[in-house]
This record gives C-alpha cells, structure tokens and sequence, in this order.
C-alpha cells in the first residue's frame, strides 16, 4: 500500500500540470451540471406560466389570431435582443444613450471587457470601427491598469509588509501571508460588501444577493448579467449612475490587479505555483536563471574614460636602484664577453 501511494505520488509530481488540466476540465464539468440542475426548474416554471398567460390572452381575446399574435411577438422580441426602440419608454432611452457620458460608459465597460447589455452597434460602420478600436484600445487599457497596479503596489504591499517584518518582528513569510489576509478581507469589504449596500438603497426591489452578484459581475468583467441600476430613473440621474459605475469599475480592477499581485508575492502561493507549475517549470526557470548569471558574467567591463584600442607597455618611471643594478649587469656582461674573447 505505502508502495502504491509513492508511485502515485511519484506519477503526479511528474505529471502535474496534466493533472491540473484534467481537475480543471472536471470543474468545468460539475459547473455545467450544477446550474443545468439549478436553472432547469425555475425556466420550466417561466415557460409554464408564459403559456398560461397566453392561453388566458386568447380565450379572452377570441377575435385575434395566434398566428398573427406569434407574428407580432416574434418581431417584437427580434428588435428587442438587437437593442432597437419598440416602445414609447425605449425610445426615450435611445435618445439618452446618445449623449456623451453614455457613450462614454459603454467605451469604457468595452475597453474593460464587461460590455454592456444595454447598447451594441447596429450599423456595419459602427461594428468595423469597434473591431479596429479594441484591438488597440484593450492591450492599452490592460496596459494602463498593470502600470496603476504597479504604483500601488510599493504603497498598498511592499511598505506593510516591511513594517510587520521590521517593526513588529515577524518573519517575512508570516508577514507576507498576514498582509495578503488583511489585505483580502479590506478588498471584500471596500469593493464587494459596501457597494453592494449602496446598489440595495438605490434598488429597493432587489434583494442583498441580487446586490452583491451585480458587484461581482461588474468587476469581474463578466457582464451586468440583465440586470441594469435605475431602469426606473431619470435621464440625468441614469447618466450620474453610469459615471458613478465607470469610476468604480476602473478603481475597483486597479485594486484587484494590485491584489493578485500582492498574493503572488506571497512565499508560500509561490511555493504554491511552483508544484502545481511541474518539474518542466523548475527546469525552465532554472535554465533561464543560468542563462541570465552567464550573460552577466560574460559582459564586457563598463569604463569610465575611454580606452585606446591600440595596446601599449605600461610605463614605468626608472628609480636609481634598477638603473645601477641595470648597469652593474651591463657592465659584468661586457667583461664576460671580452675574457672569452682573449
């Protein structure tokens, strides 16, 4: 038995990353069957009720046809998911997503990658120019948000843990994992907890979950999932709302990047990654670490003043005792040569 537990264990620090992507797949699996088991009753229900109300319509109605109704409906429901004013209320909308903060709320939930459930371009022009404006302007902002990260970091990350480590006396493991646990509890409290009690004051008729999954699907970039703040509201209140949610989505991924940085740092979540990375991982970075000590070893020396590429005798100033000796020489040499001489 301790024979098989070793080879197994042996077999998966081996194959780890192949186990990983194998754990992962059955995540995705269970995910899938979980909310197929969970959303399947309450859309059975949804349809069941829809087609009670539509029963009740034409037994009600009898001088309209279903298939014209079917007709109608089909339409309706057509322009809808294209986002295109049917009613009186969804044209006043459509006018108001003309304005500037409007527009600018729906660049900003694109160049972030949540979108918007509320606007899609319609036209072909449109579709084109917002194919060739995220190709660069996603890279960018991703780029911009790393380097706000990066700022950060040092402020939010790098001064606490010195202080824990320095002032308070605690190993810089222990000080590096006690930040990242604070740290945690502060981002999910600041940007998930509080917002999510401010969404249930200017949203009565939502419950603190509902709250709470619209926090969380706003900065996870994932979408509104259907539900959109103030649909009841006023034109310039509605665009007071949309800037008040682009500021915290900005804010709100800064912080999280400057987090995921901030855990990665932590001793053992590197410990962490490097198990779960494989012995492929180990190698590589090892082969790149030496790659990196040779190249440094192999650079040629930085000087000061410039050299002369044509290689000269150092110069050496005489003193009297090497020329005396130089001459003693000299001179015992030329008498050696004269007595062989005669």
């Amino acid at each position: 038995m301790a024979r098989l537990l070793s080879s197994l264990g042996l077999f998966f620090r081996i194959n780890t990353f192949l186990c990983l992507l194998l754990l992962y797949l059955l995540l995705i699996a269970l995910g899938a069957l979980v909310f197929s088991a969970v959303e399947k009753p309450v859309e059975e229900e949804l349809r069941a009720e829809v087609q009670e109300v539509w029963r009740s319509f034409l037994q009600e109605n009898p001088c309209v046809e279903e298939s014209r109704l079917r007709e109608v409906l089909r339409r309706t429901l057509s322009a809808h998911q294209r986002d295109v004013p049917v009613l009186k209320e969804e044209e006043d909308e459509e006018e108001r997503r003309q304005g500037f903060t409007s527009s600018l709320y729906f660049v900003i939930v694109t160049l972030t990658t949540m979108g918007s459930d509320s606007y899609t371009p319609k036209s072909d022009e449109a579709k084109l120019f917002c194919i060739f404006y995220c190709t660069l302007g996603i890279p960018l902002t991703l780029f911009l948000l790393t380097l706000l990260s990066n700022l950060l970091l040092p402020v939010l990350t790098h001064a606490p843990v010195h202080l824990l480590h320095t002032l308070w006396g605690f190993p810089y493991t222990q000080a590096a994992l006690l930040h990242a646990g604070l740290l945690s509890v502060l981002v999910l409290c600041l940007l998930f907890l509080l917002p999510a009690l401010l969404v249930l004051l200017l949203e009565p008729n939502w419950n603190f979950l509902d709250a709470l999954f619209f926090c969380f699907l706003t900065l996870s970039t994932v979408g509104q999932g259907g539900d959109t703040l103030g649909r009841s509201w006023s034109p310039g209140a509605k665009e007071t709302l949309e800037l008040l949610t682009t500021c915290y989505l900005v804010g709100g991924l800064v912080v999280l990047i400057t987090f995921k940085d901030t855990v990665l740092q932590v001793p053992q979540v590197c410990a962490l990654l490097r198990l779960l990375s494989g012995p492929q991982y180990a190698e590589l970075e090892g082969f790149y670490l030496n790659e990196m000590t040779v190249s440094e070893c192999e650079e040629e020396p930085q000087y000061s003043q410039s050299i002369c590429t044509i290689s000269s005798p150092p110069l050496r100033l005489p003193s009297p005792r090497t020329d005396r000796q130089t001459a003693e020489t000299e001179l015992h040499a030329t008498t050696t040569s004269t007595d062989k001489t005669s």
